[in-house]
């Protein structure tokens, strides 16, 4: 134990933080490519490609430390959550690699179909990794059919689909929409900027009917994940913080001050990450059979020894990686000018 807290809780808050790093960080980004196929000038797809080359790769390194972090934390979890979820990763996966091949092989070859398959892979690819990290989250907060000994006992092959997973995988999506154009207005000018400030308004307007419907169906149907607010009132103050933080955005950007929009859109994500750490713990995967099936951070964890060594690494390992990150951040500041180097 460590400043009256226990390891498991410690590890919990780091995996967290490592993932709330990824959704904001990689969120951009995928927002960013979905947008992709709105712009229909070549120069335009390049700027809009150029505003996040410097930097996907480096923010998809958060997800590895997370998923590291979480295998070697919570064995256990990790174990049924990819057994569980099966699908959804292995797409993500597909997805993940195909984004990364379109980036890279879309400039190589001059010709307009070449750029144009390869701008539909990228975009796409973009989209449904955005969504399928919804479906994902949805899936964790609704619950999983866990049996004994933590197996997974789903019915079908598309049992992650279920409505409450799909308004999560649009709500994260929209989400994600939102704040990578925020990105974009930072990063352009001229006219794709002006196009870039009407795509905003969209963007805000399919993310608020999609939060609001997810949370009005979260409110009647999904009882549990209110359970720890009705006996701990002072939690409500998350929630609070969440929806002044969502309101601020579309505040800012009728001022067109699109880099406190980014900033609150940055902030909206972590708090709702927040929001799903307070409605889950101390529990990582709810079992939707029996509750004495769940999996929580105690029968999930690794020894107290080996979460002693590796919240020592993680000390000095995260800074690293944040630093670093603050860096690139720092050397590619400022709007986007496309050279001989560009993509």
């Amino acid at each position: 134990m460590f400043l009256g807290i226990d390891y498991p809780t410690w590890w919990f808050l780091v995996v967290g933080g490592l993932f709330s790093g990824y959704a904001i960080l990689d969120g951009f980004d995928f927002g960013a490519g979905a947008w992709h196929l709105f712009f229909r000038k070549e120069e335009n797809r390049r700027i809009a490609l150029n505003a996040i080359g410097p930097v996907w790769d480096g923010n998809e390194v958060w997800l590895v430390i997370g998923g590291g972090a979480l295998f070697a934390g919570f064995p256990v979890m990790y174990a049924t959550f990819f057994s569980a979820l099966y699908i959804p990763f292995m797409l993500f996966l597909l997805n993940i690699i195909l984004r990364a091949i379109a980036i890279e092989f879309r400039g190589k070859e001059p010709m307009l179909w070449w750029k144009k398959t390869w701008d539909i892979v990228y975009s796409v690819s973009s989209i449904l990794l955005a969504f399928l990290l919804g479906v994902v989250l949805g899936n964790v907060l609704q619950g999983i059919k866990i049996g004994e000994r933590f197996l997974y006992i789903g019915d079908g092959f598309f049992d992650f689909l279920n409505p409450y997973a799909l308004m999560t995988g649009f709500t994260t999506l929209s989400l994600f929409m939102l704040h990578g154009a925020n990105y974009l207005l930072l990063k352009t000018e001229g006219k794709l900027y002006e196009k870039l400030e009407r795509l905003l308004k969209k963007a805000i307007i399919f993310f608020g009917i999609s939060f609001g419907i997810t949370t009005l169906y979260t409110l009647l149907y999904i009882p549990h994940l209110s359970d720890d607010f009705r006996s701990n009132p002072s939690l409500f103050v998350v929630p609070v913080l969440v929806f002044l933080a969502v309101a601020n955005i579309p505040r800012l950007a009728s001022k067109r001050n699109y880099r406190g929009a980014f900033f609150f859109s940055a902030i909206s994500i972590a708090l709702m990450m927040v929001l799903v750490a307070v409605e889950l713990y101390p529990n990582l995967l709810l079992s939707t059979i029996d509750p004495e099936y769940s999996i929580n951070i105690y029968n999930a964890a690794s020894s107290d020894k080996s979460l002693l060594i590796m919240l020592r690494i993680a000390a000095i390992g995260t800074p690293l990686v944040l630093g670093y990150t603050l860096f690139v951040y720092k050397t590619f500041a400022g709007k986007v000018e496309i050279d001989e180097n560009s993509y």
